[in-house]
């Protein structure tokens, strides 16, 4: 008889396209899924893969290059947030249409927060696409979603790893996918991946740049959109940019635009980082898998293949290690020496 197994994906941006390869190792291994929590990122995975349409989500993702990430940036100008997110609601509508959470074939709980009361939201019923939406919206940087009174953004406010909505479902296990985990010192994706599959990411990085489609070019095109994100002058909004001349002041401007942003997803970050600590403490789940947060930065959308192999990696050493001890009711850390590849 398959074993009964409860998934808690966390908040981490593109690191929570690692989620995809986690589900791929459980599945091979033949446990049976019977629940999933999940926040932000977390969010997205669980639901698409409730709705049966996880592997038409891998092919999107993995064949968006620097650019095609971009081009899925709406930016506003909006009191509350810099980004609408509408291109990539729209994208996950085709997907998986308008279906209610409670007709899902695995019971799914997406955590926001709403700011209004200062609390966790667990949607559990309802539209799936609008509890994915109130659970992504980074505050600050994408518009929240206003429902009723209620004004909700990001789950990974106040808990990046929800654990507890998993316990309710009795079993056999509970792993969690800590995708803000923080390292003793920085490693890489690379470095965390087998020699043979880091190999494959390198070569896939050189195709790109020699299409012209290398991270230098999508750098900028990052600053560029950060710059019309915090120095909106079409909107007629007041500005330091306005009274700027030359091409040095404009690309001083663009750097003040870029740090914002950097800071203000490195500061959530570090929220995220520390609040997840906290809830593995008080809940700790049978099997944790650590993604650390310097494998990549959080907008990194155009990194889903080597993220999604990391996943799976990190998965089968934890699982690995879980079942040799058959379950013991131990937590088990997936964190390879630092700087070294996995064997």
């Amino acid at each position: 008889m398959a074993k009964r197994i409860a998934l808690v994906l966390g908040s981490g941006g593109a690191r929570g396209y690692a989620h995809i390869g986690v589900i791929d190792e459980v599945v091979a291994r033949g446990y049976e899924v019977i629940a999933i929590a999940g926040c932000s990122m977390g969010a997205v995975i669980g639901g698409v893969y409730s709705t049966g349409q996880l592997e038409n989500y891998r092919d999107w993702v993995c064949q968006l290059d620097y650019f095609d990430v971009l081009k899925l940036v709406d930016v506003t100008w909006n009191a509350m947030g810099a980004m609408r997110a509408g291109k990539v609601m729209s994208k996950l509508k085709d997907l998986v249409g308008d279906v209610q959470i409670e007709d899902l074939p695995v019971p799914l709980t997406t955590v926001a927060t709403d700011l209004t009361r200062q609390r966790e939201v667990w949607f559990q019923s309802g539209p799936l696409l609008r509890a994915i939406r109130a659970s992504i919206a980074v505050p600050g940087v994408i518009t929240p979603l206003r429902i009723g009174d209620q004004i909700l953004v990001d789950g990974g406010l106040l808990n990046p790893l929800p654990i507890v909505p998993t316990v309710s479902a009795h079993a056999d296990l509970i792993l969690a996918v800590n995708a803000t985990a923080q390292s003793h010192q920085p490693v890489t994706l690379e470095e965390l991946l087998p020699p043979d599959e880091a190999a494959e990411e390198h070569a896939r990085e050189a195709e790109l740049e020699a299409q012209g489609k290398g991270f230098t070019g999508w750098v900028g095109g990052m600053r560029n959109r950060a710059q019309r994100m915090f120095t909106p002058n079409e909107n007629g909004l007041d500005s330091e940019a306005e009274t700027m001349n030359g091409e040095m002041d404009r690309q001083r401007a663009t750097e003040r635009a870029w740090s914002k942003l950097d800071i203000m997803l490195a500061s959530f970050e570090i929220t995220q980082a520390a609040l997840a600590k906290y809830k593995i403490a008080g809940y700790p789940p049978d099997v944790l898998v650590d993604i650390p947060k310097t494998v990549c930065g959080a907008y990194e959308f155009h990194r889903a293949e080597g993220l999604i192999r990391l996943g799976r990696h990190l998965t089968a050493q934890a699982l690995d290690r879980y079942e040799g001890k058959n379950g013991g009711g131990q937590t088990i850390i997936s964190e390879p020496p630092v700087g070294k590849p996995a064997n």
